[in-house]
């Protein structure tokens, strides 16, 4: 089973991601917790060139094939394996992400997108996605707290610096996809106090183990 974690920067994703992984390994239920970009030695290298907060100068299909290089050594090295292996995988973003980064806030031709996810993933979508939601404000004021307390966050801060319509595109292909897809994404009030979303996240783990 694979779950994936979405949401815009400073939405808790990932604290919730790492949470979670704990809670079910109490419950002795075999997990692996990864991430994209960098879920892989090789994505690590592929991460840092991404998340640069100097590469100002990428262009938009470059950075898209980035991501995707990065997934098809995710998919190879780490999750089919461990997959086959009977292990649960949750994944701090997986494909969505590149849909609604590169596809609609990059404005990169959708069908482009579609082609190379079809060619990287063939048919594998995750069971749940969890969509962590919260206004844009909010979540970049807790990204930007984040990064002034770990210097070497300030090294992958490269997304952090667009502009808010930027990010506002984010969301709001986030909540469309969500809104098409209702059977697989959950949506999560991010805008909660840290306990709150765990406990929700508990909850639809509950249901969904």
């Amino acid at each position: 089973m694979l779950i994936s974690f979405e949401g815009i920067e400073g939405s808790g994703k990932s604290t919730q991601a790492k949470r979670i992984k704990e809670w079910l390994e109490k419950r002795k239920i075999p997990c692996v917790l990864t991430r994209e970009p960098g879920g892989t030695d090789i994505g690590k290298q592929i991460r840092r060139v991404l998340l640069d907060p100097n590469h100002t100068v990428m262009c938009p299909m470059t950075e898209l094939l980035l991501y995707m290089a990065d997934r098809a050594q995710h998919l190879s090295e780490l999750i089919i394996p461990e997959m086959e292996r009977g292990k649960m995988i949750l994944c701090d973003r997986f494909y969505d992400a590149t849909t609604v980064y590169q596809g609609i806030a990059r404005q990169i031709n959708m069908e482009t997108i579609l082609q190379l996810h079809h060619i990287v993933l063939a048919d594998l979508k995750p069971s749940k996605t969890l969509l962590f939601d919260l206004p844009v404000e909010q979540g970049l004021s807790r990204a930007w707290s984040r990064i002034h307390a770990d210097q070497s966050e300030q090294k992958e801060n490269r997304f952090e610096k667009e502009s808010i319509q930027f990010h506002e595109q984010v969301r709001s292909g986030y909540l469309d996809l969500a809104k098409h897809s209702p059977d697989r994404f959950v949506i999560v009030d991010a805008g909660q106090s840290e306990m709150r979303v765990f406990d929700d996240i508990v909850s639809i783990f509950q249901y969904i183990l």
